[in-house]
């Protein structure tokens, strides 16, 4: 299968770079698999597509302000964002300017707050940081990071919550579950109101999530590996749905390939916590997902095959050409997408 296969045209204006003001007011188009129809709505309209005793399956991960800018002891600017935690204040990140930043350079943040020692240039280009402060260290980030946006975006953020779901508890993504964006409180609340139950897991999503796809073959390329784990209590949840014959219904991709990581034929899951590299492209046999929430995503890129793998890639094209036709908001701030 040609990556090419997944290629289509979005003007670059409708790139989202800000969200919108109400978080459930953003639009929905809704794919009916067995009907293949499509049809646009508002993203509060999505409780009527949801029946008692299906499960909602969110990403409760917490993005960390994780880009840093500083001063060499020159005085030279320098950018930093953090990739993965290595142990304890020791930390894998990506420099700029690269060429600049070798062994032994120390850079101070936040006049002070937070000081930096370059351990090592890591395979990649990236570096091992160790870093020194006083105090707790994610409070420090809280207060002179920025958030990671993507590549895409251009625009600052003026609230940085608004790269969060509302219920992010766990901090370690480098990117938001963006597909989760759109959930309030209020909507929340209705939804489990009418019976609808909601588990979570926890997926922490890497930079790696904006890495293109660099074959030409499908099957050449080699997925980027991100650590996951999910409760005991979570895990009856959507068990009890499948029991009952009910829908297990993923909010984003990273739910899904948590889900299809650890399920058995039968769909089945068990509290898990490990490292997935699942890729999930047409001629994928789906074991636990039912239906899925999720943002309109870049050409050829990894997650555009994902959903071409649940609904076929023929009725998936169509749908984001209709997407563009009708000027709907793509990416990360963008609109949302339910196929069920």
């Amino acid at each position: 299968m040609k990556v090419s296969d997944f290629k289509y045209d979005l003007p670059e204006e409708l790139i989202a770079q800000t969200p919108i003001k109400q978080r459930d007011r953003s639009r929905l188009m809704v794919l009916n698999r067995n009907k293949q129809t499509i049809e646009h709505k508002i993203f509060k309209d999505i409780i009527d597509y949801l029946e008692p005793g299906d499960v909602l399956v969110r990403n409760n991960t917490k993005v960390l302000p994780a880009r840093l800018y500083g001063k060499k002891e020159t005085g030279a600017n320098v950018e930093f964002l953090l990739l993965n935690n290595i142990e304890g204040d020791i930390w894998e990140c990506i420099v700029r300017p690269g060429n600049k930043l070798h062994v032994g350079t120390k850079v101070v943040f936040g006049e002070g707050l937070l000081k930096a020692n370059i351990l090592e240039v890591m395979p990649g280009g990236t570096r091992k940081v160790q870093f020194e402060y006083q105090g707790i260290f994610n409070e420090i980030l809280d207060q002179i990071g920025l958030m990671p946006l993507p590549p895409y975006i251009h625009e600052e953020l003026k609230e940085k919550d608004r790269y969060q779901t509302v219920y992010a508890k766990y901090e370690g993504s480098a990117a938001a579950p963006t597909a989760g964006l759109h959930f309030t409180p209020e909507l929340l609340e209705e939804i489990q109101k009418k019976g609808i139950s909601v588990a979570n897991v926890t997926l922490h999503v890497g930079i790696g999530t904006f890495r293109p796809v660099k074959e030409e073959t499908v099957e050449n390329h080699e997925m980027h590996s991100e650590h996951f784990y999910i409760k005991q209590e979570d895990a009856d949840k959507i068990n009890q749905a499948k029991q009952n014959g009910k829908r297990v219904i993923a909010v984003g991709t990273t739910s899904c390939r948590v889900l299809e990581t650890i399920a058995d034929e039968k769909g089945m899951v068990k509290p898990t916590e490990g490292d997935t590299q699942i890729f999930i492209y047409p001629g994928y046999h789906f074991k636990c997902l039912d239906a899925l929430i999720t943002n309109f995503h870049l050409p050829e890129s990894t997650l555009l095959m994902l959903v071409s793998a649940l609904a076929g890639r023929e009725y998936i094209m169509k749908a984001y050409q209709q997407a563009v036709k009708e000027k709907y908001r793509f990416f990360s701030f963008g609109d949302a997408m339910l196929i069920m």
